[in-house]
């Protein structure tokens, strides 16, 4: 289902008992950040502050912060139930570039329209978040989160950054955190690798100043696309589109060509000057650690626009889980077909919560000749952010990824040291605190699967120790007259 903005997600959240109002009033420096780690660690509902000290405004945190609830902020019962929806569309789209037949691909073509029809975002000429138009207040009037004692101060923590190319005139929207350094200006925490963080330095270039829009609360499913690792040049609102199965409305922003999510609760308009750098942070980062403070270029603010009653929505991070390590599931489980379908070896992937994004991927295969495990390392580390990974796990397939403590026993039984450790020197995440030098170091790859003759291994593998079928038929039939 498409919901029609921010609110209706959370009357759909609300109404299965998923979503707590609080009705005191609660400090958005460090007490909210309390509050909401108490609850998420225990994989708790989102939460709903209706009265933030010093803000006229409510403020909703961990809205996708399980399993359910991020599958229903794609309208779909599950994630796997949405992957295999795109495991269906990978599917016939490569049957039809293969085996291609005019009188074949028109049935099967029709019902793929509205879907092709969902990926076109809709423009809106008379937005709700324009219902309002803001020339004099600032971030002084928003509850902007202070989420760690040592944070460099407020930060906004879940919005999506709206920016556009000034040569090609490709839209982005893309989500990086910012640092409220007074009432109208901010940090903008883009990395190197970002398409904001390019367009800025087009910007640059020119000498000229590079008009940003920052929106708060949209339809969850722009909001998480605005986090998926999508390929270069490819717009968020067209995977929003297609998540929700309808177009995302957008509209142009009001001081600028840029266009924003139309269903918005706030605008923050603005711009980014190319001569300008801040020192931004520290800040508790989703590592579990403070990210450590950097020069990154400065959000000035011109105008707020706004719905008549907005939410502000905000998230916090740290050591997991949290709220981001369900989008970063929905990561896991929604381009794993793509996975599958450009590495078919592939059978199976997680990135385990512990991993924080970046830091661990366990991936199964079926396993078809010596060296492969390698050969599936080497396809993530090429396959864009999956660059930064730090540490890759190859299993075989009988190996459900499910079960963590069966894959610990694979990798500690299977493994050679000097065979079947793999280092990689390349790029690393720049939030990665261990390396020796920033965004740059060592990964390593482990091959836990079986080993062949050919790879090394000089005398036969030992044979699993696995029960006859017949007794465990035996067993199974039995069970209730055990009385255990």
């Amino acid at each position: 289902m498409a919901y029609s903005g921010l609110r209706e997600f959370i009357s759909r959240i609300e109404a299965s008992g998923e979503l707590k109002r609080v009705s005191v009033e609660v400090d958005p420096v460090l007490e909210i950040t309390e509050i909401a780690d108490r609850i998420m660690r225990e994989e708790g509902p989102a939460l709903l502050f209706e009265k933030v000290k010093g803000s006229p405004w409510p403020l909703l945190i961990n809205a996708m912060g399980s399993e359910s609830r991020m599958a229903a902020a794609l309208g779909a019962e599950s994630l796997d139930a949405k992957a295999a929806q795109i495991e269906h569309l990978i599917a016939w789209v490569w049957s039809q570039l293969r085996d291609f037949s005019l009188l074949a691909a028109i049935p099967g073509a029709l019902p793929k329209l509205l879907i092709a029809k969902s990926l076109l975002p809709k423009k809106v000429g008379r937005p709700l978040c324009r219902q309002v138009i803001d020339d004099k207040s600032g971030f002084d009037s928003l509850p902007v989160l202070k989420c760690w004692p040592k944070d460099g101060g407020r930060f906004f923590t879940l919005p999506v950054v709206c920016t556009k190319d000034p040569e090609t005139g490709a839209q982005n929207w893309g989500m990086y955190r910012m640092q409220v350094y007074d009432d109208r200006t901010a940090g903008m925490h883009w990395h190197l690798h970002k398409d904001g963080a390019h367009f800025f330095e087009k910007y640059k270039a020119r000498g000229e100043r590079m008009p940003v829009a920052v929106t708060l609360g949209s339809d969850p499913a722009v909001t998480y696309a605005s986090t998926a690792p999508l390929p270069e040049g490819l717009w968020e609102a067209v995977f929003a589109g297609y998540l929700r199965g309808k177009s995302a409305e957008v509209t142009k922003a009001s001081l600028s060509e840029i266009l924003i999510p139309a269903d918005a609760e706030f605008v923050l308009e603005g711009y980014v000057d190319p001569e300008e750098t801040r020192l931004e942070g520290p800040f508790g980062d989703h590592t579990g650690f403070y990210s450590l403070p950097d020069l990154y270029p400065a959000f000035h603010l011109e105008r707020i626009t706004r719905r008549k009653d907005p939410i502000f929505p905000a998230t916090i991070v740290g050591i997991p889980p949290k709220e981001d390590c369900w989008m970063a599931k929905a990561t896991e489980r929604l381009f794993l077909p793509l996975l599958k379908q450009l590495c078919p070896e592939i059978v199976d992937l997680v990135m385990p919560l512990e991993g924080v994004f970046h830091n661990c991927v366990i991936v199964s295969i079926k396993k078809r000749f010596p060296g492969q495990a390698r050969k599936v390392m080497n396809f993530i580390w090429g396959m864009g952010q999956m660059m930064c990974t730090k540490l890759i796990v190859v299993v075989d397939d009988d190996v459900s990824l499910k079960n963590l403590s069966l894959v610990a026993w694979k990798v500690f039984n299977n493994i050679d040291a000097g065979r079947d450790l793999v280092l990689s020197l390349g790029p690393l995440d720049a939030l990665d605190h261990s390396s020796p030098q920033p965004r740059y170091g060592t990964r390593l790859g482990v091959d836990a699967t079986v080993k062949w003759p050919e790879e090394g291994h000089g005398r036969e593998w030992p044979e699993p120790l696995v029960m006859s079928p017949e007794i465990v038929a035996l067993v199974d039939g039995r069970w209730k007259e055990y009385g255990l």
